[in-house]
């Protein structure tokens, strides 16, 4: 992993959850910081704390990244900054639950906007970059969802399952070039995540800590890992789908997740 002294690592998603968690750690080992969400005034607040407890810079990008085009602009605010961003944590991302046609098209729309192509843009907008320097960090959450399909949560499970392969293929072609991919996979995470589903039946098992995560992320980027899954639980229940008939992972899923 590339040293983080003095790096600048752009946050999506940096107001709150995982993201923050993020922000916080990557502060206190002397990363320089671009916050990126939708609420300013979180932002700021939280640019402030980073800077005077650990004496780094932190830029606020105020970004709606599930717009059309955002991931263009945001990338040219960077640049009209004189930016230069080494890591890269595509964290920003939500899901929607219940009957695919029962929920708003329009909302998994932004679903999909914000969880698969915002990523794959700034992915593609700021690796050219890296492998000029031969140096860099692209961290993506995908999730536990990614590796089976989840009714009632059918655009999330697709869009995490994308996240999920798109950084593992990235992982093997970059490998050699000097920038590292690493697809983190949390399972139910103590964030606001389950409060914008609003649905506590989406949470299946025991929550983690955000800050657990993003240390297991850490650990995993110095072991050159293309994914991690943070918890032993975790871990078991995202292999059984290599294991269990398609129908009846289907089947035990379904009845997990369930609407009530």
């Amino acid at each position: 992993m590339i040293s983080i002294q003095n790096k600048w690592t752009l946050i999506t998603g940096a107001s709150s959850g995982i993201g923050e968690a993020f922000a916080h750690e990557l502060a206190a080992r002397g990363s320089h910081l671009i916050l990126v969400a939708r609420t300013e005034a979180k932002l700021r607040a939280l640019a402030e704390k980073l800077q005077q407890a650990h004496r780094i810079k932190a830029e606020v990008i105020v970004c709606d990244l599930a717009e059309e085009g955002s991931p263009n602009r945001l990338y040219q605010e960077c640049a009209d900054r004189g930016l230069s961003v080494d890591i890269l944590i595509n964290n920003a991302g939500f899901a929607t639950y219940g009957l695919f046609e029962q929920l708003s098209g329009p909302r998994q729309h932004e679903e999909m906007m914000l969880n698969v192509v915002a990523v794959a843009d700034l992915t593609h907008l700021f690796l050219s970059s890296m492998l000029q320097r031969k140096s860099g960090v692209v961290i993506n959450l995908a999730s536990t969802a990614g590796f089976q399909p989840l009714p009632n949560m059918a655009v999330y499970g697709a869009t995490k399952a994308f996240v999920l392969s798109f950084t593992q293929a990235l992982w093997e072609e970059n490998r050699k070039r000097g920038v590292q991919f690493l697809a983190l996979c949390p399972g139910s995470t103590e964030t606001d995540f389950f409060n914008v589903v609003a649905a506590e039946e989406a949470s299946v098992g025991k929550r983690a800590t955000p800050e657990y995560v993003v240390q297991t992320a850490l650990r995993s980027l110095q072991a050159e890992k293309s994914y991690v899954i943070p918890g032993l639980m975790n871990y078991i229940s995202s292999q059984m789908s290599r294991f269990v008939p398609r129908k009846q992972m289907l089947y035990i899923v379904g009845r997990m997740l369930r609407t009530r």
